[in-house]
């Protein structure tokens, strides 16, 4: 986009042409965008510019290069000590000296703007890696569980996101699920993710329980000193029995989960409990449910709850649980859309925060 702005900027007002070269890590320069003035001479333009020899010129400094009908001035496009590519501006007549110094000054800010998209661009792949590697790495099958997860990070793409789920095996008959908000976004969020999620795995793996699991997780959390960020966590047990699913699960200042019955009845499941990173001296509690077949347990960030439409949030007066009313019968991932686009249609602005939802659904 910034070779095009360029080109249309320079042209008619100092050429009446402009071609633009870049290169990718000191490699040979490649056209990438021309402009003329007379759109019909494009065409026959490019096809002179590609017997030129560009490679040649200097990208160090200013330098006229000569086509048979036109004077050419080569601009190098420079940011930060590094060569981005070069700007070449044709006019049937020589170049006055104030519209080379015009070029030049376009250059420079042309270049600077350059470098910042590729940067930019550069840091917003690396946090999309980031965060791909906070969520699971694959969906597990689990006897006798339907399930459905969402998840949408808010604001800029180079922005990790605090809030994140899990669903992985933790022995031969039972699952865990996690669904959490870390306070804050970046990387110093992200790291308490990255810590929450392996600390999450590693312990049920050894055979500890919902309650012991966030006991060390939160010491872990505060062993970190200053880097270390809150986090609210709902963290579950999932045992296929007989007749349905039974659940252990821990709210650790998390919104409430909420179970759907086959019925259409909604009900609040876990007792809330002191979140995670701030006290020392701490004790979690498991709350035992069951699912019956065709009953759905809810767990949202607040990136739902706290959906916001001028003074309102979405769970005042128990908004979630009138949505989740409306969700008997359907599969979970169904549930899981249905919550999603309510929450996306609560307000017309766009949210401001990142958003998770896991619904589990007892076949």
């Amino acid at each position: 986009m910034v070779p095009a702005i360029i080109a249309q900027v320079v042209v008619p007002r100092l050429a009446n042409w402009c071609a633009v070269y870049t290169s990718d890590h000191s490699g040979p320069l490649r056209l990438v965008y021309l402009w003329h003035a007379d759109e019909a001479r494009i065409d026959g333009l490019r096809e002179q510019l590609a017997e030129m020899d560009i490679d040649a010129a200097d990208t160090r400094v200013t330098s006229t290069i000569h086509l048979p009908d036109s004077q050419v001035l080569a601009v190098p496009l420079t940011a930060r000590g590094r060569g981005l590519g070069m700007m070449c501006l044709g006019r049937p007549d020589r170049f006055p000296d104030e519209v080379i110094q015009f070029a030049e000054d376009i250059g420079r800010r042309a270049a600077l703007a350059m470098d910042n998209a590729r940067l930019y661009a550069q840091q917003a792949a690396a946090n999309r890696a980031l965060q791909r590697s906070l969520l699971p790495p694959n969906e597990p099958e689990v006897p006798g569980l339907d399930y459905g997860v969402i998840y949408e990070p808010a604001g800029e793409a180079n922005e990790v996101g605090g809030d994140f789920y899990d669903l992985f095996k933790a022995g031969d008959d039972s699952w865990r699920f996690a669904i959490g908000d870390v306070c804050g976004t970046g990387p110093e969020a992200a790291a308490v993710t990255g810590l929450a999620r392996h600390t999450l795995r590693l312990l049920a793996r050894e055979g500890y329980g919902v309650a012991a699991v966030l006991g060390r997780l939160n010491q872990a959390i505060l062993e970190e000193g200053e880097r270390a960020r809150f986090l609210t966590l709902l963290h579950g047990d999932i045992t296929p029995v007989p007749d349905g699913l039974e659940v252990r699960l821990v709210s650790a200042g998390h919104p409430e989960a909420l179970r759907l019955r086959a019925s259409g009845k909604v009900e609040a499941v876990t007792t809330p409990q002191s979140l995670l990173g701030v006290f020392h001296e701490v004790m979690f509690e498991a709350d035992t449910i069951h699912l019956d077949p065709g009953d759905v347990l809810l767990a949202v960030t607040d990136g739902v709850t706290e959906r916001r439409s001028g003074g309102r949030l979405l769970d005042d007066d128990g908004g979630l649980a009138k949505l989740l009313a409306e969700c008997a019968g359907l599969s979970a991932r169904a549930v899981a859309e249905r919550i999603r686009r309510g929450a996306a249609d609560f307000a017309s602005e766009p949210s401001a925060d990142d958003l998770a939802i896991v619904v589990l659904r007892a076949r």
